[in-house]
């Protein structure tokens, strides 16, 4: 039964993964459309946004209700705002509603439930079920990009595209969710009483895993969200730069499995060190950005880079307070996400229409992952054990 839930798990993230492929529909929603590359990102912001301050709330309701009901609902929302965006004009507010708000509520009912199962199913190899599980959602973008850039070098119109989302991918995802469930012998079971929120902003582990968030995700999410256009600006050809979304989602699964791997076995080292590479591989991307297959080389390695970010801080959420705490723990984690989605993908976006290169966004990528090694590294050393992991605080929780 645990691989079925395995199995549901990845398809359902690979649904939910199609958003990194947004840049894909960038150039066609500014020739078709007339949005600037700023209200794109705008849009792009919104919806990681919502779906992390969506699933603080959604983190405490699959708890009550289960992750079947919770996940389903997130079905209903994912395709109906797809399909509203299809249906709409196509207009900057009409898409920010749509698919920044509706999508992302969907989207946010929907990413807990798969990490909250499996990390029950299999609590042995919390990193490594962890890192397949969202391997899946790095994958996406590669399924959704590819398929995007088939139909809209057909000729079809942008908001079509988003019409056949909204049917293929809400049905699939709801056909995942049908199959989530919890192991048996947790029922009834006793449990343990999760930290307050004063206990968990006072625990200097949670910061260290915040910020970290924030840092790796504002880097890739700059890069991700502007890949395309940063790529038309370098001068790389058009196929090429098609193929570097792909190479990034290539690079993003593999980092899942990857660093979920090397999680179970670092530790709290596995976090700084991911930000490290991070920085590094946003550095090699400037040094090549001029040539087409070394672009794309590049923008596998900020993929790998970033695939961390949705690993290993989810895993050690599990070992510090418990994998019973994950759903209700990691989503305040998750809400840097949110913030660097709001602020990152934008910030690369105007400076791309303010300056015409991808070399300030680059930069800046290189130097905001650089800055989260080292607070995370500052924050955590204190605390590490030998092995580098952290005590689990939830052993003081009493059961309710």
């Amino acid at each position: 039964m645990r691989y079925v839930v395995l199995a549901a798990s990845i398809l359902l993230q690979v649904c939910l993964g199609g958003l990194y492929a947004w840049s894909a529909f960038v150039p066609a929603l500014r020739a078709a459309h007339g949005l600037s590359t700023a209200q794109t990102q705008f849009i792009f912001g919104v919806l990681i946004a919502t779906f992390t301050v969506v699933m603080v709330a959604v983190g405490r309701l699959q708890e009550r209700f289960g992750p079947r009901p919770v996940a389903l609902v997130g079905g209903l929302l994912f395709g109906a705002g797809y399909l509203a965006a299809g249906l709409s004009d196509g207009s900057f507010v009409s898409l920010t509603v749509c698919i920044g708000l509706l999508a992302g509520e969907g989207t946010g009912f929907c990413y807990v439930c798969p990490l909250a199962v499996c990390v029950r199913w299999f609590p042995s190899h919390k990193g490594l079920v962890t890192g397949l599980a969202v391997a899946g959602f790095g994958g996406g973008a590669v399924l959704l990009a590819s398929w995007a850039d088939a139909l809209l070098a057909g000729g079809m119109d942008v908001l079509v595209v988003f019409r056949w989302i909204g049917l293929t991918y809400g049905a699939a995802i709801l056909a995942a969710a049908c199959a989530l469930s919890v192991p048996a012998r947790r029922i009834g079971g006793a449990r343990r009483r999760g930290p307050t929120a004063a206990t968990l902003f006072r625990d200097r582990v949670f910061w260290a895993l915040a910020l970290g968030m924030f840092a790796g995700t504002f880097a890739g999410l700059l890069v991700v969200g502007n890949l395309k256009p940063m790529a038309a600006a370098a001068g790389v050809a058009p196929w090429w730069a098609a193929m570097a979304i792909v190479a990034f989602a290539v690079g993003n699964t593999a980092g899942r499995i990857t660093w979920g791997f090397l999680a179970d076995r670092l530790g709290a080292r596995a976090i700084p060190l991911s930000l490290a590479f991070l920085a590094a591989a946003a550095l090699c991307l400037l040094g090549v950005r001029r040539w087409d297959l070394a672009f794309t080389g590049g923008a596998m390695l900020v993929g790998f880079g970033f695939g961390a970010c949705f690993v290993v801080y989810a895993a050690h959420v599990a070992s510090r307070y418990s994998p019973d705490r994950v759903g209700t723990v990691y989503p305040p984690v998750f809400l840097a996400y949110g913030l660097a989605g709001i602020v990152g993908p934008a910030a690369g976006g105007f400076l791309l229409d303010l300056t015409g290169t991808s070399l300030a966004g680059l930069v800046l990528s290189a130097a905001v992952a650089a800055l989260g090694a080292m607070v995370a590294r500052k924050l955590l050393r204190p605390l590490a054990s030998a092995a580098g992991f952290y005590p689990n605080i939830a052993a003081a929780a009493r059961p309710s």
